[in-house]
């Protein structure tokens, strides 16, 4: 079945319909990882987001219940060259086609997603439109530009979690199960929900943590009440601006215990701090960012998936700045000066992507177990 990719500034691409028949709309924006796609559809970042796979096979190991990072897909399309009809991988269960069906997601292949990309490199990133159903052109083109844009909307309430739970399950051991402290939950952390992904979890529980996940807007009261020994901030999708009541429980927690941001955490940070955030052309999505940590010459390759940065100079009253992206100089990371505060841009938990920068989970625990000490 033949279907549309239209975005706002008039171009527009003819493929394949697979997936959820109908239409969608979402700010389209590509991701460089070749593996992984599973973990992608599932991370809670990419709501109100096409997503544009640059890696040209797409759907060779099928889908499992296992690969995913989060309850469903949350992001608003999906655009790859080619489809893979019969997957080959041993640990699949259900072809990428049925899946997305299965969860409403809308997918076109056969499109030339290396003339795409060269244009979001070019142009910016911008409103899309994809239509299994209207054969126009010009009008799934006028619907694009009609259809809302990420600055200035709050994404995070419609991701993050209803109620309070507890996340229990490790990271994946070589008998294929998950792995569990040893000894016990030395550290208390509760985690804020801004869209967080399940790896993320995965890594504090193997380090002993006992994780108490809570809606993004749970006051700061209730989170001190439940006596945790440090405070985690997630990931999550869009604008940070927006998000001031997030701003707010955030500036009322510093200082109170230790805290550690990823993603949209960091940029919450940031803001929290006195910071400015700003929308980058194309964004960063992918797992071969490369890092530089310090000022020395170590350098990790990260995994990345974000729109919006914080501006480097406009913290550094508050924070000192800890890692730079060497593509373009985007701030990656800053400690606090004075309390037990930091955060980064970019993904440790990978999931998909390297696992240079896991150590930070470390970092965090160390972080806390000094504290306790005091």
């Amino acid at each position: 079945m033949k279907a549309i990719l239209a975005l706002e500034d008039g171009r527009y691409f003819i493929g394949k319909s697979f997936g959820a028949e109908g239409e969608s709309c979402g700010e389209v924006v590509f991701n460089t990882s070749m593996a992984g796609y599973q973990e992608i559809l599932t991370d809670p970042s990419y709501r109100g987001e096409i997503v544009t796979m640059t890696y040209p096979l797409i759907g060779n190991c099928g889908t499992n219940p296992e690969d995913v990072e989060s309850r469903h897909p949350h992001l608003a399309g999906f655009v790859v060259k080619e489809y893979c009809r019969f997957p080959s991988n041993w640990r699949s269960r259900e072809t990428l086609d049925d899946y997305l069906k299965r969860c409403g997601i809308v997918g076109i292949w056969d499109v030339d997603t290396r003339a795409l990309v060269r244009h979001i490199r070019n142009r910016g990133a911008q409103t899309g439109f994809i239509s299994t159903v209207d054969p126009d052109p010009a009008r799934v083109v006028e619907k694009a530009r009609r259809s809302p844009h990420l600055v200035g909307r709050d994404l995070v309430r419609e991701v993050t979690c209803k109620e309070p739970y507890r996340w229990t399950e490790g990271l994946w051991n070589l008998d294929g199960g998950y792995e569990n402290p040893t000894g016990g939950f030395r550290y208390r952390v509760v985690a804020y929900d801004f869209g967080i992904k399940r790896n993320i979890l995965r890594n504090l529980v193997s380090l002993g943590c006992e994780v108490i996940v809570v809606p993004a807007t749970t006051p700061p009261e209730e989170v001190l009440a439940m006596k945790p020994d440090g405070i985690f901030l997630s990931n999550g999708p869009g604008d940070p601006e927006p998000l001031v009541y997030a701003q707010d429980n955030i500036r009322r927690l510093l200082g109170k215990k230790p805290i550690f941001g990823i993603c949209l955490g960091h940029q919450l940070i940031g803001l929290a701090l006195g910071g400015q955030t700003f929308k980058l052309k194309f964004g960063h999505r992918g797992g071969n960012q490369p890092v530089r940590r310090g000022e020395g010459p170590c350098v990790e390759i990260t995994s990345q998936n974000h729109g919006f940065a914080v501006r480097g100079d406009s913290v550094t009253d508050e924070a000192i700045l800890t890692h730079i992206n060497l593509n373009d100089n985007t701030l990656e990371g800053l400690v606090h000066k004075t309390l037990p505060v930091f955060s980064v841009q970019y993904h440790p938990e990978a999931s998909p992507g390297p696992h240079d920068a896991r150590y930070l989970f470390g970092r965090f625990v160390d972080m806390m177990e000094k504290e306790k000490q005091r």
